[in-house]
């Protein structure tokens, strides 16, 4: 209960410093982008030293940085192929969701043992 209390407050913290930034640049549609995954993420890697060391909070950014590679691959491939060949965001959706698994998958096979 308590690491809940923990990042609840920080992550509230971060994502309150995060919304004003998001509210300073332009264009507006960035104040998502900086309302909440970064804060989470600083809040989960703060609680991750703190509880279990710097090593495992390198792995928890390590593993934050795969799957936003992923994330950018995804959302690439479904901006593809509903625009350019018109399928349907379900589909896309689907499709994309394929790659960005396996992306995750295969880069982590590619750095276990290498962090």
């Amino acid at each position: 209960m308590e690491d809940l209390l923990i990042r609840f407050l920080v992550g509230g913290t971060f994502v309150s410093i995060f919304a004003v930034f998001g509210d300073l640049l332009r264009p507006k549609s960035f104040a998502g982008l900086f309302g909440a995954a970064p804060s989470i993420a600083l809040a989960t890697l703060g609680l991750a030293f703190w509880k279990h060391g710097g090593d495992y909070a390198a792995i928890e950014g390590r593993s934050m940085m795969i799957g936003a590679l992923g994330l950018v691959v995804c959302s690439f491939i479904v901006c593809q192929l509903t625009v350019r060949f018109q399928t349907t965001a379900l589909s896309a959706t689907f499709i994309a969701l394929l790659a960005w698994l396996g992306i995750a998958l295969g880069l982590q096979q590619l750095l276990v043992g290498h962090g």
